[in-house]
């Protein structure tokens, strides 16, 4: 995060105490998909980190939100992270899509950036901006702070978390 200070004093970071209770995740990730259709974007967390089966749970979700409003494809513009370019992930796309031809649905077109190009990816920005104005310098956030504050500051509703069912 980037900081500023008064003209000719050192920036002071402040040691924050782990405040998770123990037992508790101490990871939180957050799918997100910005629509350049609307400018809105669809919103799923999952506690621990980010990894392939959540992602196809993420992207079949995704799509059968996207069915719903009766969209025929998706343009994914996504980096090359792992739990991106799994072979599950490109197996299951590829899978997803020969079915939404043959009984109809939601279509997926990949698209990866070049590595180390996060400026290309217009969902980056608006994850910056949101994680301003959801931290707080002083304390860590308890999860459900977190979700909450998010969900709000982009106008989403909260879901359920995403789980590791392949689908």
């Amino acid at each position: 995060m980037r900081s500023w200070t008064p003209a000719g004093q050192p920036m002071r970071l402040i040691q924050k105490k782990d405040q998770v209770p123990k037992g508790a995740p101490k990871a939180l990730a957050c799918y997100g998909l910005l629509r350049q259709d609307t400018g809105g974007m669809l919103l799923r967390f999952t506690e621990g980190r980010p990894v392939s089966e959540l992602t196809v749970s993420f992207l079949s979700w995704a799509c059968g939100e996207l069915a719903a409003e009766g969209k025929q494809a998706l343009l994914l513009i996504w980096d090359n992270a792992g739990w991106h370019t799994s072979a599950l992930v490109r197996g299951w796309i590829r899978q997803h899509n020969r079915a939404a031809r043959e009984n109809g649905g939601v279509r997926i077109v990949t698209c990866c950036l070049p590595t180390k190009s996060p400026w290309l990816n217009n969902i980056e920005p608006k994850w910056i901006h949101g994680k301003r104005a959801v931290a707080e310098p002083e304390r860590v956030l308890d999860p459900s702070e977190i979700i909450e504050r998010a969900c709000a500051y982009y106008a989403v509703p909260v879901l359920p978390h995403l789980s590791k069912e392949v689908h």
